[in-house]
């Protein structure tokens, strides 16, 4: 594609787009005022087209929320030499009113885009995308089998089945040998049925462990991630295709932004109090940080001594997110340094 021609009398164009799987809603905002509204085919290249007819002369910057659509629309649009964003949708702000229409989330996207309160989020190349693929169908899996569990829980607990004694994890033996002792048909043929998914499930994440371990062998970031402490094999090759090269956060916070991990802060006056996470990003990629930051305590003194003393103060949960936080910031200095990983490293003072 072309890229598009600014002329010196440009004018900016600020466009909200709402992303629907048959249809993009559009609002244009130009000199603070709206220019024009529209929907438009849910192609990237009508886009483009629409952009190319009505504003060939302009400066365009659009914007839309990350979602089901992925980046196609993103590359085709920056193809086209179109400045774009792609925001999480809870970086938008949200309007007092309750209703909410296609037509008012393209407007307000277009407003917070043309006010620059607006930032866009990591986009990753499609070679990282394709890499992800492999990963993201393992956790699916991974859940449909936990599903299927849980369903069998609750199966024994409703007619009354489920051994008061038992504690922990409910497992498939515990499953075959109350069938084993006789329930009624009924639920006997419920439970043969969720067990029968649970094991194809887990054969296939078997098969796909396989195909992560053969890719993380030619993958050069796992190399570096795996220095780390309590970053395995799998994990390294996940947060390799989740997070890539780390030196492509400027900064410590936007990778935590990324991540999910920075704590909301609440300040007023000379008060300054930090919050709850703010949990943006994929929640699956903060439960492998906090896997890893366990087993990290137990490797590097240097942080087993910090989780310890912000565990007092703050519980042990708190601690171990700090923990998360702190050991994927290393990550990005280990990068950046290109020096090994330092266990029992302490900053001077």
């Amino acid at each position: 594609m072309n890229n598009q021609v600014i002329s010196k009398d440009a004018r900016k164009v600020f466009i909200g787009v709402d992303v629907h799987r048959r249809q993009y809603t559009v609002c244009c905002i130009s000199g603070g005022a709206v220019v024009k509204r529209c929907r438009v085919a849910g192609k990237p290249v009508y886009l483009v087209n629409f952009i190319r007819k009505f504003f060939p002369n302009d400066e365009v910057h659009t914007a839309y929320e990350a979602g089901f659509s992925g980046f196609a629309l993103h590359r085709t649009l920056v193809q086209a030499g179109i400045n774009n964003i792609v925001v999480h949708a809870a970086s938008i702000e949200l309007p007092l009113k309750k209703s909410k229409t296609d037509k008012r989330d393209s407007l307000k996207i277009a407003e917070q885009l043309a006010a620059g309160r607006l930032r866009g989020i990591q986009v990753p190349s499609e070679e990282q995308e394709n890499k992800r693929l492999i990963t993201r169908t393992r956790e699916q899996l991974m859940r449909i089998r936990t599903r299927c569990m849980n369903q069998m829980r609750m199966k024994l607990h409703q007619f009354g089945y489920f051994p008061l004694e038992h504690r922990g994890v409910l497992r498939s033996e515990l499953v075959v040998k109350l069938i084993e002792q006789g329930l009624p048909p009924e639920l006997t043929v419920t439970l043969k049925n969720l067990l029968a998914v649970k094991q194809t499930v887990e054969e296939q994440v078997k098969l796909l462990n396989n195909e992560i371990r053969k890719h993380a062998k030619v993958e050069p970031l796992v190399v570096i991630y795996k220095q780390m402490p309590g970053f395995g094999l799998l994990t390294s090759y996940r947060l390799a295709s989740e997070l890539g090269d780390l030196q492509q956060f400027p900064n410590e916070r936007r990778l935590f932004s990324f991540t999910g991990l920075v704590p909301g802060e609440f300040s007023t006056d000379e008060t300054r109090r930090l919050g709850h996470i703010s949990r943006q990003g994929r929640s699956s990629l903060r439960h492998v940080l906090v896997e890893a930051a366990w087993v990290a305590i137990r490797k590097d003194p240097a942080l087993a001594e910090t989780f310890n003393r912000i565990a007092v103060r703050a519980g042990k949960k708190r601690a171990i997110v700090a923990i998360a936080r702190k050991l994927i910031g290393r990550a990005r200095a280990v990068f950046r340094e290109h020096e090994p990983y330092k266990l029992n490293y302490r900053r001077a003072a």
